[in-house]
């Protein structure tokens, strides 16, 4: 009977929609437009939808607009800003500036050198959070909650707290006291050293000393696989406290590798949020037919996860390619030409301002302000390709990941 009814009410309404349509087609065409559009509901909806084109315009105007300046002045001749009726559209147009920058301040090196620092580094940090962030959703150990929210504080700890310590662990590298050891510093506990025993023991450690000085340099060095743009081969240091890895990539991988890079107590609590969502009768049914922990990751997880994975690498890798505190504190490679972030920084050649200067005369300062803004675009504008590439799987990510509802 119950259902019966249920089945009676939609018919019903849907003839009494039918002969209220039915009476509609039958008045005559101005009755129609007088019932359709002279009535409260109408006008109402006619308000709303000018006050949220308003307000779209008005706030895409704000974002925009920047850019538009940005995208104008760097097409624009350094004589047009003598005068004074040119706003966006140049009297005069010239890629000068973007050839300058391209020329002059290497910037497909360092275009080249971000990539691979940017890419690698989002890899590693992906495969690394999902693993964490798998582990939080899935097992259930004591402690997990605390451990938890000793992640969510790295999103809350400024890294400027962190400068000091950061400066002194990758300048003074090692692991367990290791390279102390082998370069006959001997063995420190809590502070005391094995070498106060004697002298015969502090002799036998210091004969324990493997590492032998470059000629070249008079420093303990280890060479590593690439060189910096000047062409100096990159290397490093040993010293008596530790490894000074600062001088290359090191720094960024080990960090990526330990879930300690920037934002990827984020990237943990988007994937755990992911992970909960994915049934547990998956994973029983993988154990039931003899898949191990491990397996059923690589085989049943991360397929089911490749659109919040593009997620976290596009964040990472966005995040990463304009970074400017761990390449200014930690990655120390002695050329600051080396990364893209560092090309708004960079001096202009003196033989393109003095030629700009002739041109622009009194408004040569408006003119560097553009050329900054140019090398601001060049830096952004891989970015923006990559995005228009990849923001159906972006969109995906963020819906699956449970931050939209």
């Amino acid at each position: 009977m119950n259902a019966q009814k249920a089945q009676k009410k939609p018919n019903l309404k849907k003839l009494e929609r039918q002969a209220l349509r039915e009476k509609y087609e039958m008045l005559p065409w101005k009755e129609r437009m007088k019932a359709k559009y002279l009535n409260t509901y109408f006008f109402q909806r006619v308000v709303i939808w000018i006050f949220r084109f308003v307000l779209m315009v008005g706030i895409s105007y704000i974002v925009i607009f920047p850019f538009i300046t940005w995208i104008a002045g760097s097409i624009m001749a350094p004589s047009n800003l003598n005068y004074g009726d040119v706003r966006l559209i140049p009297r005069d147009f010239s890629v000068d500036i973007y050839k300058m920058v391209i020329e002059d301040m290497t910037y497909f090196e360092a275009l080249g050198n971000t990539f691979v620092l940017s890419f690698m580094c989002a890899i590693l940090q992906t495969f690394t959070c999902c693993w964490i962030g798998y582990g939080f959703a899935k097992f259930k150990f004591r402690g997990r909650g605390l451990v938890f929210l000793l992640v969510m504080l790295t999103m809350i700890i400024p890294h400027q707290t962190l400068q000091r310590s950061m400066y002194l662990q990758f300048h003074q590298f090692d692991v367990l006291g290791i390279v102390r050891f082998l370069n006959g510093g001997g063995i420190e506990i809590f502070g005391w050293n094995v070498k106060d025993l004697g002298e015969g023991v502090k002799t036998f450690f210091e004969s324990i000393d493997i590492f032998k000085e470059n000629p070249a340099t008079g420093k303990v060095e280890i060479p590593l696989w690439y060189e910096y743009s000047a062409g100096e081969q990159a290397s490093l240091e040993i010293r008596a406290a530790g490894i000074n890895i600062a001088r290359s990539y090191l720094p960024m991988i080990l960090m990526s590798l330990g879930g300690l890079a920037f934002k990827n107590g984020l990237y943990i609590f988007l994937l755990r949020q992911f992970f909960r969502g994915i049934p547990d009768e998956l994973e029983e049914s993988a154990y039931i037919d003899g898949c191990g922990t491990f397996h059923t990751f690589f085989r049943i997880i991360l397929p089911l996860s490749v659109p919040m994975l593009i997620t976290v690498f596009l964040f990472s890798f966005c995040w990463q390619w304009t970074d400017t505190f761990y390449v200014n504190q930690v990655l120390d490679l002695g050329d600051s030409r080396n990364m893209l972030v560092d090309l708004v920084s960079r001096t202009v050649p003196e033989d393109f301002i003095q030629s700009a200067t002739k041109e622009a005369g009194h408004s040569i300062g408006v003119y560097k302000t553009m050329i900054t803004n140019t090398c601001g675009l060049m830096i952004i504008f891989p970015l923006v390709i990559l995005y228009a590439f990849c923001q159906k799987f972006l969109v995906q990510g963020i819906e699956h990941s449970g931050i939209a509802n």
